[in-house]
C-alpha cells in the first residue's frame, strides 16, 4: 500500500486468546494482522473491555514480537452489553469521533473480532463515513485470501473495499437491477425519447434512496397516476415500505367531508358522524400515499397536511389525542403550484415540503417518438383485456402512426386519448384485426373531438370575447395555452412555441416574445396555465 496503514480492531476474548508457546502455532486473527508478509501495519488501535485488561497487555507484547515497527494504541472501550446494538454502536461511534487521522494514513478496519453486533456496527460505520477507510478480514489458515500464506498460521487477509461498483460482477447485477427497476417504472413500454428515460433513471434512483416526498408534475392523461402506483410498488419490492397504497384524487374531495375524508373523524364529531372513521392517511401508516392534483386542497387541509409530514400525527376531526400515521407522500399536479403559492392559493410551506424531489411528466405530444412502442403496449393490454390478440393490419398501422406522429394530432388527454382510440378501434374490429376503415373512423373522431377541445380551451380562457377571434387565431391560440399549461414558466413555454425561429435569431427572448402575443388578447401567463381564472372569471 502506497500510505502508511493503521488497523482499527476489537481484541478478541476468544479467538485471540493463546497460553504458552503452543499460542505461536495457534491462528489468532489480531496477531496475524502484523504476520502479513504484504501488510506492513505503522499503527495497531486497539479497542478492549477494562475486564481484560490483563489479557490486552499479553496480545500487546505478542503483536510487538511479531511486528517490532507497529504503534500499538490500547484504547479502552467500556461496554455493559457487547450484545446490545444500541450501546455498542453509540461507543464505537464515540471512539470514530476522537479517531485521529492524517492525509497520509490509510485505515483498515478489522471486522473478524468482537461479538457479531460489534462486526456490523464497524460496517455501518465505515459504510457511513464515520470510520473513513476500508474494512479489512483475516481468515485462519487453508482459507482463500490476496494476502498471506494459506498455509502458514498466520492465514490470509482480504480487504473489503465498499465502493461496490469496483467489483465487476456486482456492478453487472445492480446495473441488471436498475435497468429491470425502470423498466418496471416504464410498464415494459421501449420508449425513446431521450429525455423521458433520463427522468425516469432519476426517479428510479431517487425513490430507491429516500422517503421524502416526491412530486410529480405534467398535463393531465401524462401518467402521472400509473407511474404513482409503479413507484409504490417497486418500494414495496425492495421492502422500503410494508403498507398499502392509498390513492385520491384531490379534486374529488369538497367541502367538509374532505378533512373528515384525509384525517379521518370520530364518532359524533358532526351530525351524521355515527362511528369513527380512519382517514386515508391513517389507512396509508407504512405504505405510500398518492395525493393527485394536490393543488385542489383547501388551505386548511394543507395547513394539517403539512403537520402530518412534519410530525407524523395529526388530529381526526372531533378527537382531542392526535393519530400517528408513517406514510411515503407522492403528490401529483398539472398546475404551477409556485404561481399558486404566490397568489395566496397553496401554502408556501407546504409547497417547501413536498418540492424536494419534483419531476415533470411530459404530454404525449412532446414524446412522438413514443407513440409506436405505446400503441403496441395498449394493442397488448386490450389482447389480454379479451384474451385474444388484437393488432393492425400493415396499412392500417402505417396510416395510424403517420397520423399520430403529425402535428395535425394534438393529444390534447395525452395517453387518455391514445388509450380511448385502442379501445374503441379494439371494439369495432373483426376478430381482433383492426383495418383501415376503423382506423380512418376512429381518426376522424380524434380530429372532431380536439377541435372541439381547441373551442373549450380558447372560451375557458377569453370567456365571450372568444367569438370575437377568428377560426384560424384561435387555433394557434389554443396551442399557446396548451404549451403554457404543461411549461413549468413563461420561459420554458416561449423556448418550446419559438424553437426555429429562436435559431436564427443572434439573441432571443423567448419569454417576451410570449408574453407580447398573450398581451394581444389582454392575457398574462396566469391566466392561461391552468392556475389562473383567465379573463372568462374575471
Amino acid at each position: 500500500m502506497d500510505k502508511p496503514v493503521t488497523i482499527f480492531t476489537l481484541l478478541g476474548v476468544q479467538l485471540d486468546r493463546g497460553r504458552g508457546a503452543n499460542r505461536w502455532s495457534k491462528w489468532r486473527p489480531t496477531i496475524a494482522l502484523g504476520q502479513q508478509d504484504d501488510l506492513l501495519v505503522e499503527r495497531l488501535i486497539l479497542l478492549y473491555d477494562p475486564r481484560f485488561e490483563g489479557f490486552m497487555h499479553s496480545v500487546r507484547r505478542d503483536f510487538s514480537r511479531v511486528s517490532p515497527r507497529t504503534l500499538v494504541q490500547p484504547v479502552a472501550v467500556p461496554m455493559d452489553d457487547p450484545w446490545d446494538f444500541e450501546e455498542v454502536y453509540g461507543t464505537l461511534l464515540g471512539v470514530s469521533g476522537d479517531l485521529e487521522l492524517d492525509d497520509e494514513e490509510q485505515l483498515l478496519v478489522h471486522i473478524t473480532t468482537g461479538t457479531h453486533v460489534a462486526q456490523i456496527c464497524l460496517f455501518l460505520l465505515t459504510e457511513a463515513g464515520f470510520l473513513p477507510g476500508k474494512l479489512v478480514q483475516t481468515s485462519p489458515p487453508g482459507r482463500r485470501g490476496p494476502g498471506g500464506d494459506r498455509g502458514s498460521v498466520a492465514g490470509s487477509y482480504s480487504i473489503i473495499d465498499l465502493d461496490l461498483a469496483r467489483y465487476d460482477r456486482l456492478a453487472t447485477r445492480f446495473e441488471q437491477d436498475r435497468q429491470e427497476a425502470t423498466g418496471f417504472l416504464k410498464a415494459g413500454i421501449e420508449t425513446r425519447n431521450a429525455g423521458f428515460n433520463r427522468l425516469i433513471d432519476r426517479i428510479e434512483k431517487v425513490a430507491g434512496s429516500t422517503r421524502a416526498p416526491l412530486l410529480l408534475m405534467g398535463p393531465t392523461g401524462a401518467g402521472k397516476t400509473a407511474l404513482a402506483h409503479r413507484i409504490a410498488e417497486l418500494k414495496r419490492q425492495r421492502k422500503q415500505v410494508n403498507g398499502r397504497l392509498v390513492s385520491v384524487n384531490c379534486a374529488t374531495l369538497r367541502g367538509d367531508g374532505a378533512m373528515s375524508a384525509l384525517f379521518g373523524h370520530v364518532r359524533g364529531a358532526f351530525t351524521g358522524a355515527a362511528s369513527d372513521r380512519p382517514g386515508l392517511l391513517r389507512e396509508a401508516d407504512g405504505g405510500v400515499l398518492f395525493l393527485d392534483e394536490i393543488g385542489e386542497l383547501g388551505l386548511d387541509e394543507q395547513a394539517m397536511l403539512l403537520r402530518a409530514i412534519e410530525e407524523k400525527s395529526f388530529l381526526p376531526v372531533g378527537a382531542d389525542r392526535p393519530v400517528h400515521s408513517d406514510f411515503q407522500l407522492i403528490s401529483g399536479t398539472n398546475r404551477d403550484l409556485r404561481q399558486a403559492a404566490a397568489d395566496g392559493r397553496f401554502r408556501a410551506d407546504l409547497l417547501a415540503r413536498i418540492d424536494l424531489w419534483t419531476f415533470r411528466l411530459p404530454g404525449l405530444a412532446d414524446r412522438r417518438e413514443d407513440l409506436e412502442p405505446n400503441l403496441d403496449y395498449e394493442l397488448e393490454q386490450q389482447s389480454r383485456l379479451h384474451n385474444r390478440r388484437v393488432r393492425l393490419n400493415r396499412e392500417a398501422r402505417t396510416r395510424f402512426l403517420r397520423f399520430a406522429t403529425s402535428a395535425e394530432a394534438v393529444w390534447a388527454g395525452n395517453f387518455r386519448d391514445l388509450n380511448a382510440a385502442v379501445t374503441r378501434m379494439t371494439a369495432l374490429s373483426d376478430s381482433g384485426r383492426i383495418g383501415t376503415d376503423v382506423v380512418d373512423e376512429e381518426l376522424d373522431r380524434l380530429r372532431d373531438a380536439w377541435r372541439v377541445q381547441v373551442r373549450d380551451e380558447v372560451d375557458e380562457v377569453l370567456g365571450e370575447l372568444a367569438a370575437e377571434i377568428d377560426p384560424f387565431d384561435r387555433v394557434q391560440l389554443a396551442e399557446v395555452i396548451r404549451t403554457c399549461r404543461r411549461s413549468a414558466t413563461l420561459s420554458e413555454a416561449g423556448r418550446e412555441l419559438f424553437a426555429v425561429s429562436r435559431t436564427r435569431k443572434k439573441s432571443s427572448n423567448d419569454a417576451d416574445r410570449l408574453r407580447k402575443y398573450l398581451a394581444r388578447y389582454g392575457l398574462t401567463f396566469a391566466d392561461v396555465d391552468g392556475g389562473g381564472t383567465g379573463l372568462a372569471g374575471r
